[in-house]
Parts: structure tokens; sequence; C-alpha cells
């Protein structure tokens, strides 16, 4: 499997912060609603790719951690996920 170094990550995904072995990212909407509609268009792409990412949603906002924890690294499938989200 493919290793990432934090410039390449940063490189590569320019909107995800690198850290602890995880990409990170932050989302605001307008309102719950569409905070949701968002998560639910995520957990598509996730089911499609079978990698599933770990969130929390506060009201209008959505926190986002990639990791493939069985490497212990940022893989393709992390980078696939984050490319399809930032498409979204």
């Amino acid at each position: 499997m493919k290793s990432y170094t934090e410039k390449q990550l940063a490189e590569i995904l320019p909107l995800w912060t690198y850290k602890n072995n995880t990409l990170q990212r932050d989302f605001e909407f307008i309102d719950f609603k569409a905070a949701f509609a968002f998560m639910l268009q995520v957990a598509f792409h996730a089911e499609i790719l079978d990698h599933h990412p770990k969130w929390t949603n506060v009201y209008n906002k959505v926190s986002i951690t990639l990791s493939t924890h069985t490497e212990n690294q940022i893989t393709e499938k992390d980078i696939e996920l984050a490319n399809r989200i930032d498409r979204i």
C-alpha cells in the first residue's frame, strides 16, 4: 500500500488537514437540513467505496475524519472518499 507524506497530502487535498494519521475537515451549512442532506450524500459514496468516515454533526456543522485503521495511515481509499466529499 502506498504511503503519503504530509506535503503530498497537502497538494492532493488542500482543503483537508493531516493530523495523527488522519485527514480532517469541517463543514458549515445554512441549517441542519442542509447538513443532513450533505451527510446523506457522503453516506452514499462511503457505501459505494465500502469505506466509512468518523464524523460528528451538531446542528449545521459536520466534522469528518478519514483514516484506514487497519493500515494506521492514509490510504487511497481515504483520498478517494475525500475527493468525492469535496465534489459534493
